[in-house]
C-alpha cells in the first residue's frame, strides 16, 4: 500500500524490500518478482529474535519503522483511520536490533491487522510469519472468529504472504484507493495502485 498525506503521495525514500541475490535494499517501485523452481529458490536467512508486546520504552523504534514503511503512524484501512501508537503492538526484537512490527486493533467483531512491517534486512527469516502467528493467538484468546488484513492490488509479495499463511480474499473495495489519493498513483514495481483488498484467516 502507498501512503498519503492530505495534499497527496507521500514520497517513501526508504527501502521497502532487499534483493534476494544481492542484498541491494529497494524501494517500493524498484522490487520486482520472479518465478523459481524449488532448486533455485532462495533459501532463509538464519535470524534469532524474540516476539513479544511493545511496552513504553519501544515507542522510538516504532515510530521510526512506521516512519519508513509509512511515512507516519496513522493508516487508513477498512474505511477507518486506526493510529499505530494507539492500537495493541507486538514487536520482533533481533539479537542486532529492532526486526519488525506487527500492529492490532479491533474492527467490526475481528482483529484487524492494521500494519506488518519488517525491515528489509530481516525480510525472508520468519520475523513476518512469527509475528502473524502470534497475533492469531491473540486473536484465539480473545475469542474472536477471524483476523483480518487489507493491502492493495499492487502489493503482490503481501498477497502471496498472506495466502500462504492461511487468509483468504472476501472482499474488493474498487477504486478506494484513487479516492484515497485522488490519483492513480504507481505501486510495488510500478503497478497502478486502484483497490484495496481485505483477506482473512478463520481463528475460532
Amino acid at each position: 500500500m502507498v501512503p498519503a498525506d492530505e495534499d497527496g503521495p507521500v514520497e517513501v525514500p526508504y527501502p521497502q524490500y532487499r534483493c534476494a541475490l544481492c542484498g541491494e535494499d529497494l524501494p517500493l517501485g524498484d522490487a520486482h518478482m520472479s518465478v523459481t523452481c524449488a532448486e533455485h529458490r532462495v533459501g532463509s536467512t538464519e535470524v534469532r529474535f524474540e516476539i513479544r508486546p511493545a511496552v513504553a520504552s519501544d515507542r522510538h523504534e516504532i515510530e521510526a519503522i512506521c516512519d519508513q514503511a509509512w511515512g507516519e503512524t496513522e493508516i487508513d484501512v477498512f474505511g477507518r483511520t486506526f493510529d499505530v501508537l494507539a492500537c495493541d503492538n507486538l514487536v520482533a526484537i533481533a539479537e542486532d536490533g529492532f526486526a519488525g512490527l506487527i500492529s492490532l486493533a479491533i474492527d467490526r467483531g475481528e482483529l484487524a491487522v492494521v500494519l506488518l512491517t519488517v525491515y528489509p534486512r530481516y525480510q525472508g527469516s520468519g520475523v513476518g510469519a512469527a509475528l502473524v502467528e502470534a497475533a492469531v493467538g491473540i486473536a484465539r484468546e480473545r475469542r474472536l472468529p477471524f483476523i483480518k488484513v487489507a493491502t492493495t492490488n499492487d502489493d503482490i509479495p503481501a498477497l502471496y504472504f498472506y495466502q500462504r499463511r492461511g487468509f483468504v480474499l472476501y472482499e474488493l473495495v474498487a477504486g478506494e484507493m484513487v479516492d484515497h489519493h485522488g490519483e492513480v498513483v504507481p505501486g510495488f514495481a510500478g503497478i497502478a495502485v486502484r483497490d484495496e483488498l481485505h483477506l482473512r484467516r478463520p481463528v475460532c
